[in-house]
């Protein structure tokens, strides 16, 4: 190969990685600034706030290796093998974190469907509790006793989910257990007084005192009530402390299971 070649093919060869790199240049450039619009068109809407950085950060990497790629190819490398490597690295990445994938992609359903929110109490795949923080990858629960719950967003997507915090108004139903004894008319005038009594009972649906049914030793009076969602778990104490009392002045047995012995003497 004599000196005109050489410098020949450094010339082509130059004003090929002259233009790859303009193009790199230009390439990353306009992925940053489509980027960039498309963040700032997340920011006007109402999308999750979790999920815009990670979004726009999918985005930009992305056009970037688009971009690398396109550059790769005009300077001649063979995109085969490089597609069949970066293929392979793909899969074994996505092997390797098959966990955090799914708990990932459960975390973006979440976000996006919103069954639930921060602040809401709720009960899913055998956990309950307050819903304090909603990540990419666990949503995090506080129970009744204050314990906090780190639950992977893969098993609260794919499970039925109680949500007790979604609606204003919720109904509370007893059980109420009396003697065969008692008066059913009695009984049900009683509940309806306590009833009336009770200021956090919501008039509209209006209340219940259905006789429900008749056990071995006791005949069962339902009480259903309706009352606002924040109301319920102290009205749920209050209303069973009253009923008692409300029996215990009228006399209303509430029966115990028992058991007659008969002895037949044998002699």
């Amino acid at each position: 190969m004599d000196v005109d070649q050489i410098v020949e093919m450094l010339i082509s060869y130059g004003i090929n990685l002259l233009g790859a790199l303009v193009f790199l240049l230009v390439g990353l450039k306009v992925s940053g600034m489509i980027a960039g619009a498309v963040e700032e068109r997340m920011q006007r809407t109402e999308m999750e706030v979790l999920l815009q950085p990670f979004l726009v950060s999918l985005l930009r990497v992305s056009l970037q290796v688009l971009v690398v790629i396109s550059v790769a190819s005009m300077l001649g490398i063979a995109m085969t093998s490089f597609i069949v490597v970066l293929g392979a690295a793909s899969f074994a990445v996505g092997l390797a974190l098959q966990g955090s994938l799914a708990n990932f992609a459960g975390g973006t359903l979440i976000l996006l469907l919103k069954p639930f929110k921060v602040g809401d109490y709720i009960e899913s795949a055998g956990y309950a509790g307050t819903v304090k923080e909603i990540q990419i990858f666990y949503t995090l629960l506080d129970t009744f006793d204050n314990n906090r719950v780190v639950v992977p967003n893969a098993v609260l997507s794919n499970s039925s989910t109680v949500n007790y915090s979604v609606n204003p108004i919720r109904r509370l139903d007893f059980a109420l257990e009396v003697s065969y004894q008692d008066s059913i008319e009695k009984v049900k005038r009683t509940l309806h007084e306590v009833v009336n009594h009770q200021s956090k009972i919501l008039e509209d649906p209006p209340h219940q005192v259905l006789l429900g049914d008749f056990s071995d030793s006791a005949v069962v009076f339902y009480l259903r009530v309706w009352c606002r969602n924040e109301d319920y778990w102290p009205l749920n104490f209050e209303m069973r402390e009253q009923v008692k009392h409300a029996f215990d002045d009228e006399g209303i047995t509430i029966p115990f299971p028992q058991r007659e012995v008969h002895l037949v003497n044998q002699r």
